[in-house]
């Protein structure tokens, strides 16, 4: 159709309608129709980073403070702040860990409630700056106890957020795309590393035994456990298709980035009521909202008036500060991406100690079987022939009878590594060792971690490990004994071991 065909004032009115609306569009590098989703983004992660500040405040000190399995002080003697940059580097005191965690969690509770956004954007920038200096500063001290994939999405998430702006203020979209961008990783890298892992994801027999051996079966996990053979095969089949192909849609405009959302959503979401990840499944969800838009999220009742109020532009400085973020995050993006594209590609991995555009994944392998490392104590003078007795972890399988219990999203640190124990030497957990050393030593930090404790009053005699083989019992063994668990010895993990012959093998800050 020809330009003469349109009247020349009504041609002009047409193109600046078409302006106005693309001015709109992209005004200060915002598109309109995501406040609820920022909504979303901030509050899910403000629930994560007081989790997260809450286990700091319950397990930090007897796991890694002065009196510590593995103490702050002593790793700090050993490794360069630029490498590990953390505020403990100059406060290494059990004091200084309080106060970071009760700080953390103040202003965690108070970005839940929504108070941190409710006075412009410096205060809101600053509150979630100062969470990601905070977190930053326990997992870069953390040793073992923070090795985990979800330490470093919950410190790079955190960073964004501090670029989504306070309440009335649209989101940049460049940072809802960073958000994107690292489900993307998290998703994708996830699908790659199970293709070139574990041949049971290929044959799609996985969750044959998923729910039985990872790490911290919840409630939920028997039944999953026992769901017919072809049901099964068909999570693992829906699995692929969540993290290989759906994840492309991610940068795809509405509604085929929503319908993504959806997807991710729904597939977390059985993640979550089937296990104990800390809280990887839940940070997951926090990031698919970057998925939905407010004609979406609008569905939800009660959130559509939020979607309606007015919402003002970003300011100049912060849209430039935003270009530079994703400059500097296209640039960090290179390890990753070859990360993705290897043959030996990492599961999990950090490239510079700020935490920020890292590799994520999980489940390359799925575990053969359930082992547990038992630890027992006995105060009779001739062990031999006495009744040793069990101490035991949270949240990791123990009694036969006992229920798994829901512990995620919180993060049960000691449970988690003692199923990490389970397929590793004792020599090379060095933590293991002087577990069993405070144990003798009546040490009431680490007692404070412990789901039994069977010598409240005294400390025992003598210490030992022995590994077990748990598996979840038949439907007709549970009805018959109301048990969950059956298990069998394989043997000793960790040889008896009196407090004296302690003192001799530990390093001496174990009994400080």
């Amino acid at each position: 159709m020809s330009l003469a065909r349109v009247p020349p004032a009504r041609y002009h009115d047409r193109m600046g309608t078409l302006s106005s609306a693309a001015a709109s569009l992209f005004d200060n590098g915002t598109v309109p129709g995501y406040m609820l989703a920022k909504l979303l983004l901030q509050r899910g992660m403000a629930l994560v980073y007081l989790l997260a500040f809450a286990a700091a405040w319950f397990q930090f000190r007897p796991l890694l403070g002065e009196h510590g399995l593995l103490p702050v002080p002593e790793f700090v003697k050993h490794v360069r702040f630029s490498d590990s940059p953390s505020i403990f580097f100059w406060f290494p005191k059990d004091a200084a860990f309080a106060a970071a965690a009760a700080a953390g969690a103040v202003i965690s509770a108070l970005a839940l409630l929504g108070v941190t956004e409710r006075f412009g954007t410096a205060v809101s920038m600053a509150s979630w700056l100062a969470l990601w200096v905070l977190y930053m500063s326990f997992v870069n001290v953390g040793q073992t106890f923070y090795g985990f994939g979800w330490e470093s999405m919950l410190c790079e998430a955190g960073f964004y957020a501090a670029f989504l702006g306070p309440a009335g203020v649209r989101p940049p979209f460049l940072v809802i795309m960073m958000f994107r961008w690292m489900l993307f990783r998290t998703m994708f890298g996830a699908g790659m590393i199970k293709l070139r892992g574990d041949a049971c994801w290929r044959d799609l027999t996985c969750l044959y035994r998923h729910f039985e051996t990872q790490p911290m079966p919840n409630p939920l996990s028997w039944y999953f456990h026992w769901l017919p053979r072809p049901l099964l095969r068909g999570g693992v089949l829906y699995n692929h298709f969540v993290e290989l192909i759906v994840p492309f849609a991610y940068f795809l405009m509405q509604p085929f980035a929503a319908v993504a959302g959806v997807l991710t959503l729904l597939f977390h979401g059985m993640l979550l009521v089937s296990g104990n990840f800390a809280w990887l499944n839940f940070m997951t969800l926090v990031l698919s909202f970057s998925l939905l838009n407010d004609k979406v999220l609008s569905l939800v009742p009660g959130l559509a008036r939020i979607a309606a109020a007015h919402a003002a532009l970003p300011s100049q400085p912060v849209g430039w500060a935003v270009l530079v973020l994703a400059a500097i995050v296209a640039m960090l993006s290179v390890f990753p991406i070859i990360n993705l594209l290897s043959p030996r590609q990492a599961m999990n991995a950090d490239y510079n100690p700020l935490h920020l555009v890292g590799s994520y994944g999980a489940f390359g392998s799925i575990t053969e079987k359930q082992f547990v490392v038992v630890v027992e104590g006995t105060d009779a003078e001739d062990p031999s022939s006495s009744s040793w007795k069990e101490y035991g972890f949270r949240g990791r399988p123990d009694d036969l009878d006992r229920r798994p219990p829901q512990i995620a999203p919180y993060h049960e640190r000691l449970g988690w590594l003692m199923w990490f124990a389970g397929f590793t030497p004792p020599e090379y957990e060095p933590w293991f060792q002087n577990l069993l050393g405070k144990l003798l030593a009546g040490d009431k930090g680490i007692a404070s971690q412990l789901s039994r404790n069977p010598f409240p009053a005294t400390p025992p005699r003598y210490v030992r490990a022995i590994l077990y083989e748990y598996h979840f019992t038949t439907p007709e063994e549970r009805r018959a004994s109301g048990n969950w668990w059956t298990r069998k010895p394989l043997g000793e993990y960790f040889p008896m071991m009196s407090l004296e012959q302690a003192e001799r093998l530990l390093p001496s800050y174990v009994f400080r």
